[in-house]
């Protein structure tokens, strides 16, 4: 295990399949915690907590280890702190103006992630000729309160796939079997609602690996709707959380195959 302040690798094994939890934690540095105006458990509603335990899925697991209000690692640098309403949802995220040397020191944690993460991605390139990474979050779906309806299925669903930011057509058999293997997995006696780029097609994170690594680099952005947990009090239903790992455990293989037919 690699600590650090702002990532730990929480698994490393030299083949070519990563994952990754951007949104999962919950803390802050110090000197952010007083300048806050929103609240803990509000922010703590729009992180994915529990997300971090899934990486493990990978040979290769990365959690961010703090907050998406220091510093969001799946936006672009220019956008990866939140500065007014507009950047959070319209949430009003400080009492007064982020002053420059806070701002500079969470953009440094920015630049030190993207730092350490390209050598690494790179290194994969050399050992195997590409690599996949699974890019794992979660999304809320009753927005307007605890006691009010959820958001349409429809609109919805339950796995979002996202492969926005990627020129699909160099992944497609991959990409498709991915879907097809999840979709046909036995979640606790049925079958998971998933589909691509409904509700996201992938952030800063995925747009920059891409940018980057563009014939070598496959990232999938998974969203799970928080069907699984209470998103306004922030629990988990333990037995859907660990056969959401389950079903994305169950992918890994094809994932490792079709790679390697490349």
């Amino acid at each position: 295990m690699t600590p650090n302040p702002i990532w730990t690798i929480t698994k490393q094994s030299p083949g070519p399949i990563f994952a990754v939890a951007l949104h999962t934690a919950h803390a802050v540095r110090k000197p952010l915690e007083k300048r806050f105006k929103i609240d803990p458990q509000t922010r703590l509603r729009e992180e994915d907590p529990f997300t971090g335990a899934w990486v493990d899925i990978g040979d290769t697991g990365i959690v961010a280890t703090r907050s998406r209000f220091e510093v969001d690692l799946n936006r672009p640098r220019e956008k990866a702190v939140y500065l007014c309403p507009e950047d959070a949802w319209g949430l009003p995220v400080w009492k007064v103006p982020l002053p420059p040397n806070e701002l500079h020191a969470s953009l440094a944690e920015y630049n030190a992630f993207y730092t350490m993460l390209v050598p690494l991605l790179k290194a994969a390139v050399k050992k195997h000729g590409c690599f996949f990474i699974y890019d794992l979050h979660s999304y809320n779906h009753r927005r307007e309160g605890p006691n009010h309806p959820p958001a349409p299925q429809e609109e919805n669903p339950e796995v979002n796939i996202g492969t926005g930011t990627m020129k699909r057509e160099q992944w497609a058999p991959l990409i498709d079997g991915l879907i097809d293997e999840l979709r046909q997995f036995d979640f606790l006696g049925r079958n998971l609602d998933v589909r691509e780029n409904i509700k996201f097609k992938g952030g800063g994170f995925p747009a920059f690996i891409h940018e980057h690594f563009p014939e070598t680099g496959c990232v999938v952005s998974i969203e799970f709707k928080k069907f699984w947990m209470d998103e306004w009090a922030g629990t988990c239903n333990r037995a859907e959380h660990a056969a959401i790992r389950s079903a994305l455990a169950s992918t890994v293989a094809g994932v490792r195959e079709r790679l390697a037919a490349r």
